[in-house]
């Protein structure tokens, strides 16, 4: 016991100066995250002090922050997603804690933690670009992903939907959950695939899903890859290191800033 809370007290104190020193340099988003995992920490040393036993079912205090479970949500669907789908996946999959509205400021946080120490993180939630390059309003992406990912053009909200479908199928069948709120994310998703359901009012099957997607997906590939290749090639001529991971300003953005 005592090595245990000697690890936590060390984590703790951790955690409390990188909280310091993430304020200091003005990282929010460093900054929420490790409070979150100090709090965690934190929860974990007051019950092993107390002696308090886990009942059953109960979880171990996790040490996964909001960030963390966005970027595990986006690396399981592989494409640009909303925020809405991405807690859904983490809910259905990962035992996620997260909110939609915990994800409103979670990019502009990135992006002022780029510009502030450019490449300082291994990763970055950023924005995807649309053919304004200009940031995608509500979908978020890796920018370990290659800029060819990370635009959208006409046809790419549909193949980025179709791709997400298969990622989520494929996942379901296989872990083989039964979870219900993994059949009930796939459920949602097969209504919007064209022969992903047998018209039973059973849970789709996860093969028949992915299927489905795939096949409408073959249709869509060759025209998507080739818009999003001319506009990477563009956006990669005209942008900068942190607008191609986060777009570039628009005219309203310039005019919003000026007006402030």
């Amino acid at each position: 016991m005592s090595d245990r809370l000697d690890d936590l007290e060390r984590r703790i104190d951790e955690l409390r100066a990188g909280v310091r020193k993430a304020m200091r340099v003005r990282d929010g988003a460093a900054a929420r995250a490790l409070r979150a995992e100090l709090r965690s920490a934190e929860r974990a040393w007051d019950a092993l002090v107390s002696g308090r036993q886990p009942q059953a079912k109960e979880e171990p205090p996790t040490l996964v922050t909001v960030r963390e479970q966005v970027h595990q949500g986006l690396r399981l669907l592989g494409a640009s997603a909303q925020p809405r789908l991405i807690v859904a996946v983490s809910d259905a999959f990962f035992g996620g804690t997260i909110r939609s509205n915990q994800l409103t400021s979670l990019r502009r946080d990135e992006e002022r933690s780029f510009r502030s120490s450019p490449f300082g993180r291994p990763y970055y939630l950023c924005a995807a670009l649309t053919d304004r390059l200009s940031p995608a309003r509500g979908l978020l992406t890796l920018s370990t992903w290659p800029l060819e990912r990370r635009v959208v053009g006409p046809l790419s909200p549909r193949v980025d939907f179709l791709t997400c479908a298969i990622a989520v199928a494929r996942h379901q069948a296989e872990e083989g959950s039964g979870d219900e709120r993994a059949q009930r994310l796939l459920v949602r998703m097969a209504r919007n695939v064209p022969g992903a359901t047998d018209g039973t009012l059973g849970p789709p099957d996860p093969a028949r899903v992915a299927e489905a997607a795939l096949a409408e997906l073959r249709v869509h590939a060759d025209r998507d890859t080739r818009d999003r290749a001319e506009l990477a090639e563009r956006a990669t001529a005209q942008l900068g290191d942190a607008a191609r991971l986060f777009g570039a300003a628009t005219l309203s953005t310039i005019k919003k800033e000026k007006a402030k």
